[in-house]
């Protein structure tokens, strides 16, 4: 059941509504496991394979974390330290990334980085502070491939919360909600949209774009594989058949949204309300802004309130009517109603960052511009597009291509993009500030991953703060799999 905050204490199983095991429908809670009677571990977990019941006679097998979808809800405190024991109950070795946190690189949980692999049948126990405070979370960091079993493929997702001394204004109930696809195939269609996104095609990226996929085509190259979909859930649950979100009249509830997809851009709509969002990606908007659809990249989050001001039984789901209609939703219900949920499609939204900041704001100006073209070969690699960036693939053996960077320093990332992908671009270890999106300079949202439009320009600035490798890389596990990622070296 969602939580009520006025009798909320810290440790007492804040909800993760319809979280799936093995085979219940049931509420999973998030009170730290005991590890067993020799143990200190804050919290235990147990990389295993499952199998999923996103629907009364339907299940998908996967890799999860303690057998369930999404894995347990991990609540810390900003800078207190916390120990996990992590078991790797599978053939394969493991990392486990803590999405969004400042942590070392043994410990963050990226290879390329170096962090330790956990191995096949073994364990590592990963001691570290916690933070910075948000909606984090944790997810498996490996390259499959075009095996489609592994990697973020799998049902390794799960939500963490990490508490600040700061409270994040009044509510009555806190909901996670993480939404993800099963079931992954190739294919040679590309029919993810890009016009949601606020922002023009800028004229000499798209040329090179097209010309380069011309060119390929011309040679009678099939267009690359893409992936797509034949099972889609929230927190584990197809539309309908996990417990549904219930709510009372004049509530105000705060949803904590982890788009966990693999490759997939998420849009979210609840009719007759809007959201109010009040953090990306774990990090406070200068700017909360209503808005009437939530869109998210890859592995982005967003927390936004809403008030619940119209009673009924109403469809809270993704506004692709396919997606949704195939499970991509979950049942808002109101106390005393009933009936069938309704959908209502949303009118046409753009998704714009710099609706959350204010324009009075100005970004500092770096020490650094470091510039990135972004390029993609046509099914290059076994009929799989190669990603390019400034000409080189990223290269496991070679551990390139690197960029040089001084501790301390403020950097822009200069990203241009000549593709018409939409790229969700992460950079582990740090929290960068966007400072220009849709063709124009902006200030004050800061994140951990941003979506970067087909076609278009974003500059991005952090502080090498953060001593050894860092990776950055498209968050679509088809693009990093396939070149698009770089190491960023601060010294």
């Amino acid at each position: 059941m969602p939580v009520d905050r006025r009798g909320f204490l810290r440790w007492s199983g804040v909800a993760v509504l319809g979280g799936a095991g093995a085979s219940t429908a049931t509420v999973t809670g998030c009170s730290r496991p005991q590890s067993g009677p020799t143990s200190n571990a804050d919290y235990t977990l147990h990389i295993v394979r499952s199998r999923i019941e996103v629907a009364p006679g339907r299940t998908v097998s996967t890799t999860t974390y303690n057998g369930q979808f999404p894995g347990p809800l991990l609540r810390f405190t900003e800078g207190e330290q916390t120990t996990i024991d992590v078991h790797n109950d599978t053939d394969t070795p493991e990392q486990l990334h803590w999405h969004g946190q400042h942590l070392s690189v043994d410990v963050d949980g990226s290879a390329e980085e170096g962090t330790p692999f956990i191995p096949a049948h073994g364990m590592r126990r990963i001691v570290f502070t916690c933070g910075p405070a948000g909606l984090r979370f944790y997810h498996t960091h490996l390259t499959p491939g075009a095996d489609l079993s592994g990697g973020q493929y799998s049902g390794q997702v799960g939500p963490v919360y990490i508490e600040s001394k700061q409270h994040p204004g009044a509510y009555d109930q806190e909901i996670f909600l993480t939404l993800k696809e099963f079931e992954p195939a190739l294919s040679r269609e590309d029919d993810m949209p890009g016009d949601f996104l606020a922002g023009e095609p800028i004229p000499e990226l798209s040329d090179r774009g097209e010309a380069a996929m011309a060119a390929s085509l011309a040679l009678g190259t099939a267009h690359g594989y893409e992936v797509g979909y034949r099972t889609f859930s929230i927190n584990g649950r197809a539309l309908g058949h996990g417990d549904p979100i219930r709510v009372e009249s004049g509530e105000r509830v705060l949803l904590h949204v982890l788009n966990g997809s693999a490759t997939e851009t998420r849009s979210l709509a609840l009719p007759g309300h809007t959201f109010t969002v009040i953090a990306l990606d774990g990090n406070p908007v200068p700017n909360p802004a209503q808005v009437p659809v939530l869109w998210l990249g890859a592995a982005e989050r967003i927390s936004a309130i809403v008030e619940m001001t119209n009673p009924g039984v109403w469809v809270l789901g993704d506004t692709a009517d396919d997606d949704r209609e195939n499970g991509m939703g979950i049942v808002v219900e109101y106390a005393n109603r009933t009936g069938d949920p309704q959908w209502v499609t949303p009118p046409p939204f753009t998704w714009d960052y710099r609706l959350f900041t204010t324009p009075d704001r100005t970004a500092a100006v770096p020490d650094q511009v470091i510039d990135m073209l972004i390029d993609k070969r046509n099914a290059a690699r076994n009929g799989f597009n190669e990603w390019t960036i400034n000409d080189t693939p990223f290269s496991m053996a070679a551990g390139q291509p690197v960029f040089d960077l001084t501790q301390g320093k403020r950097y822009r990332l200069h990203l241009r993009n000549a593709t018409d992908d939409i790229h969700p671009m992460h950079l582990h270890r740090h929290t960068f500030e966007i400072t220009h999106a849709a063709g124009t300079p902006t200030a004050g949202v800061r994140k951990d991953v941003a979506m970067l439009g087909g076609y278009q320009v974003m500059d991005i600035d952090f502080t090498a703060d953060q001593p050894g490798l860092s990776l950055l890389h498209c968050h679509s596990q088809l693009h990093m799999d396939f070149g698009f990622m770089a190491l960023l070296h601060t010294i």
